[in-house]
């Protein structure tokens, strides 16, 4: 199997599957069944100061998106950081680290926005044995009202400030964990660098309400008839997380950032997306809540097969994709697909009729027979006929040679059919 040891910002793991600060991560029972299981790290749930503890809900916690299947497709929480005596989690993350020497153990910090609160925190949390801190500016409910999580990672400014004064504090890797709920990911990101930061982790949870009670007429999960804003996680938001880990990958600025991806990672081939993108590893949280810890063995195995049957390390994956990201107007416009239906898979459902008929280009014809074919010369290859298609593999995309001729209309549709008056490219001609 492919050596899957992975080193995240100077911090080694035996593989790059880590679990992301949450209720997984609460407390040392919970730590050491994940590190039985296979986890190459947890994120330990993050802590807060001394003082008035924090007080937990104690109703509903969780809303959820289910697909057709009743498949968890999002999971909204509006649960606040550790409930749990600070000195409590540090005699646990002793012991752990101490039994689990080759695993890593991130301590997830939130506390006040002054420089004495963090300052005095991290040194006494470095007494653990911890191998790193992620700085927690990305939680968007409860903590934000209070001047942290997300209330901090909106502000650049705030974000480099307390970076630094956690660099000052340490000589430990310091990650520091974005929130997604801002208009351009790379402010913050440039901030956190700017700041000393070793690494940035990404993307926390985004504010939602998944769901309203229509008998209550209030949000969910619901407590004593009210509701509020949570944050949402799970496969649902993996796009939007993709998105955002390749943004910071391919910007100059921040491309030699380490980036630790999180968002809706289920699968081996969830992880290995997010590195092609430019993430280093990877936080799983929502994946362990739904299946369990022992989630992680397929994701081991997967991943090593994958990487042995493409001959390629570990190392060599983080990135590979990041070149083929680009803005749109650097897309080649003289490249041409067509749909082609496989008539021996069709069932003839009419799916992709009616969603093109209806909603796109009426590029699919239906026989009496209810035969479907598409109709090369209307055909602008949406591939809206390949997603609404329930039978995989049935409807492809077929690309087309410079000059290829429709052999039912005899006109060109490959590359550079109608160049010059094709709309999107008459700008571009007259520029030349």
């Amino acid at each position: 199997m492919a050596d899957l040891t992975s080193t995240f910002c100077g911090i080694t793991s035996p593989n790059p599957f880590w679990l992301a600060s949450a209720p997984p991560t609460d407390k040392e029972y919970n730590v050491r069944r994940a590190f039985e299981a296979g986890w190459g790290g947890v994120v330990w749930k993050t802590l807060g100061e001394e003082g008035p503890p924090v007080v937990n809900v104690n109703g509903p916690r969780y809303g959820a998106i289910h697909g057709a299947d009743r498949r968890l497709l999002g999971l909204n929480n509006i649960e606040l950081i550790t409930d749990r005596p600070l000195e409590v989690n540090l005699e646990e993350m002793t012991r752990v680290k101490k039994d689990y020497p080759d695993r890593a153990l991130i301590a997830s910090v939130m506390v006040p926005c002054d420089a004495d609160s963090w300052k005095n925190i991290i040194p006494r949390i470095a007494e653990t044995g911890c191998d790193g801190f992620e700085l927690n500016f990305g939680c968007p409910h409860g903590m934000a009202e209070r001047g942290m999580g997300s209330a901090v990672g909106q502000v650049p400014e705030y974000i480099e400030m307390v970076t630094r004064w956690c660099k000052e504090s340490t000589d430990l890797p310091v990650i520091v964990k974005l929130t997604p709920n801002i208009t351009n990911i790379l402010y913050p990101a440039e901030a956190a660098l700017r700041g000393g930061a070793d690494a940035v982790s990404l993307i926390n949870t985004i504010n939602s309400i998944t769901s309203v009670n229509l008998d209550a007429f209030s949000p969910e999960p619901m407590i004593d008839g009210k509701g509020t804003h949570g944050g949402y996680c799970g496969p649902a938001v993996k796009p939007i997380a993709m998105n955002m880990v390749a943004e910071i990958a391919r910007n100059p600025a921040t491309a030699k950032l380490p980036i630790s991806g999180i968002g809706g990672v289920t699968t081996w081939r969830d992880a290995a997306e997010f590195m092609a993108l430019g993430a280093g590893n990877v936080q799983v949280c929502t994946a362990a809540m739904t299946y369990g810890f022992k989630i992680v063995e397929e994701m081991i195995s997967g991943l090593s097969q994958y990487l042995d049957e493409k001959e390629m390390a570990l190392s060599d994956l983080v990135g590979k994709a990041t070149p083929n990201v680009t803005d749109w107007q650097y897309l080649n416009l003289n490249h041409v697909t067509k749909a082609v239906i496989n008539q021996d898979d069709c069932i003839n459902c009419g799916r992709c009729y009616a969603a093109c008929e209806d909603t796109s280009h009426q590029a699919i014809e239906m026989s009496p027979d209810r035969t479907f074919t598409v109709k090369d010369d209307e055909c602008v290859a949406c591939n809206l006929c390949v997603n609404v298609c329930p039978i995989e593999g049935c409807i492809t995309m077929k690309t087309l040679g410079k000059g290829e001729v429709d052999e039912r209309t005899g006109k060109p549709v490959g590359d550079y059919a109608n160049w010059t008056t094709h709309p999107n490219n008459v700008a571009a001609v007259s520029a030349e």
